[in-house]
């Protein structure tokens, strides 16, 4: 159970669907509440594969890359620390979506899994998470757990983008800037550990 639980806070705090919200709608603004939910509704599903490839394959990347699972959690750390900086700093809900690619979006049939689901959702910081997750000591039940918290975040984030209209009529830009504020400190934190834990076990190797 310890390992669910730190699966899906370390997932939940970088997918930070809360600041997916507000580009979601705008991408979907033209499209009725039944393609939007399906727009959702597939993207998560695109993240729970994303993110489940990347922790069964990616340590077997790395090792072809000569890159050891300490090097990652430091790169990913700097990673998961920007955007926790950017999500302190950001007015914008902190989703890091260029003008253009939005533009371009707006125009596509389908957003399911481009910008949404990757990057919006699965990003390189979800995913450098994912891969630190994997340790070739783990037993069947714990690969259970691991999947298990990636699946609870995919389904608390399609309940989020699900009510995302109703949530930011409730929040306001004022409730999700305080909001993405928090998500940020928990995301600084989460990457300072990354960074701070790779360091330790470097040395005493």
């Amino acid at each position: 159970m310890e390992l669910f639980l730190a699966t899906f806070s370390a997932l939940f705090s970088v997918v930070n669907p809360f600041g997916a919200m507000p580009v979601f709608l705008t991408l979907t603004h033209d499209d009725t509440p039944e393609r939007r939910n399906e727009q959702a509704r597939k993207a998560c599903f695109y993240m729970v594969g994303i993110l489940v490839t990347f922790f069964f394959i990616g340590q077997y990347v790395l090792n072809f890359f000569g890159v050891r699972i300490h090097d990652l959690r430091i790169a990913g750390g700097l990673m998961i620390m920007k955007a926790g900086f950017d999500l302190l700093n950001t007015k914008t809900g902190g989703r890091k979506i260029s003008k253009t690619a939005v533009a371009d979006s707006i125009h596509r049939n389908d957003i399911s899994f481009a910008p949404l689901a990757m990057p919006m959702l699965s990003g390189p910081g979800a995913i450098a998470v994912s891969i630190s997750m994997f340790k070739p000591n783990l037993h069947t039940l714990d690969f259970a757990l691991i999947i298990a918290g990636i699946a609870l975040v995919a389904i608390l984030s399609y309940a989020i983008l699900y009510f995302s209209s109703s949530l930011m009529r409730f929040m306001g830009r004022a409730g999700l800037e305080a909001l993405s504020k928090i998500m940020g400190f928990i995301v600084l934190a989460i990457g300072v550990n990354f960074i701070v834990s790779s360091v330790i076990a470097l040395m005493k190797m």
